[in-house]
């Protein structure tokens, strides 16, 4: 038996039918939990803020072009701006 970290309601896990990295969702709040620990069993919630955070930085990391640097557009802009 386990306490939902957010909302402290007992969820019924067994050790052995989860897996760490495993994502649950609390029975009773809907919170995403991640099994950190399988024995024994430690849930963490996995917050709506880092799953923001992370798709901010996806977007950025696409508008800059997969190896971080400037897209092929920004560049040639600069280019015109330096020819004249």
């Amino acid at each position: 038996m386990v306490r939902c970290p957010e909302c402290a309601v007992e969820i019924d896990l067994d050790e052995d039918e989860v897996d760490e990295g495993e994502i649950l969702n609390c029975p009773e709040c809907e919170a995403e939990l991640e099994v950190v620990q399988t024995h024994p069993v430690h849930l963490n919630v996995i917050s709506e803020d880092d799953d923001e955070d992370d798709e901010e930085d996806e977007e950025e990391a696409e508008a800059e072009g997969d190896d971080g640097d400037l897209s092929e557009e920004a560049v040639e802009d600069e280019e015109e701006d330096f020819e004249e």
